[in-house]
Parts: C-alpha cells; structure tokens; sequence
C-alpha cells in the first residue's frame, strides 16, 4: 500500500481526502519527530516505534575483496504488538 492508498482508504472511512491527508502528514511528522528526539512512541493494540543505535562493524567488500568499516548509526525500528501480531496471523 502506497501512501496515497492510505490516504484513499482512510478517506473511505467517512473522512474527506484532505482530511484525511492532513490527519496522515500530522502523524508520520510527529513519529519522525519523535523519533528523531531520541524517544520511543508506543501505539496500544499496534506496536512501538524506537531507535536504536547500531554499533562500527567490519565487513569485506564483495566485488574488492576489501575490508570496509561501516560507522555506527542510529536505526528506526517498529516492534509490533500482540493484538497486531494475532490479527496479522489470521
């Protein structure tokens, strides 16, 4: 599902379109804030959003034989909850 999917799929749910693009931009800009402050946002019933940071590794370049050090970095990770996974199951 693409963004504009989402946006015709929660339009369908009684909202108009704008309503329903402007409700869709203010949550993806309040997790990506959020997220970027270092915090975690935990939605009930659907999962957690958080960041977590990856550690400096080593790896060997494949086409050069090379080893290449990758820095670390911060990641975004969506953990889903137990009512997702289950209704995911069915």
């Amino acid at each position: 599902m693409t963004k504009t999917e989402l946006i015709s799929a929660v339009a369908a749910k009684g909202y108009t379109r704008k309503e329903a693009e402007k409700a869709i931009a203010d949550v993806f800009s309040v997790l990506t804030e959020t997220l970027s402050a270092g915090e975690k946002v935990s939605v009930s019933g659907f999962g957690i959003f958080e960041v977590r940071e990856r550690a400096e590794k080593t790896v060997v370049n494949p086409q050069t034989k090379k080893t290449v050090v990758v820095p670390a970095k911060k990641v975004p990770v969506f953990k889903a909850g137990k009512a997702l996974k289950e209704t995911v199951a069915k």
